[in-house]
């Protein structure tokens, strides 16, 4: 049987795959999820550096949102950090999900990082 950390890794190692494709031309959206926040990073892999980061924890987000584990606050990060991207002149990125499923609070910040102008 296979357990959870296996499946995850799996996942991972198909997403990095996607993401390496695009290594040199795009910045890298990176998505972590824990069960208490949510962060997002746009990375620079030839620099290695992080050009912006949004999560829950960030003071713009503060009064914002009630809870920083549910989707509603998922949403507002893909905002925030789609905001921060244009605001540097950054229009497309390539999605890291990592090895989370594209489903509920990963969903919903993609969709948001959308929505507020990144195109991947």
């Amino acid at each position: 049987m296979i357990s959870v950390k296996d499946k995850f890794k799996r996942r991972q190692s198909r997403v990095r795959v996607q993401v390496a494709k695009n290594a040199g031309e795009r910045l890298r959206l990176s998505v972590f999820r824990s069960n208490v926040h949510i962060y997002a990073q746009l990375i620079d892999d030839t620099k290695r550096s992080t050009i912006v980061s949004a999560s829950t924890l960030d003071k713009d987000l503060k009064g914002k949102v009630l809870k920083t584990g549910d989707i509603k606050a998922a949403e507002a990060v893909g905002k925030l950090i789609a905001e921060r991207a244009i605001k540097e002149g950054i229009k497309e990125v390539v999605f890291d999900r990592g090895g989370y499923l594209y489903h509920g609070r990963v969903k919903a910040l993609a969709e948001a990082a959308r929505a507020g102008g990144l195109l991947f």
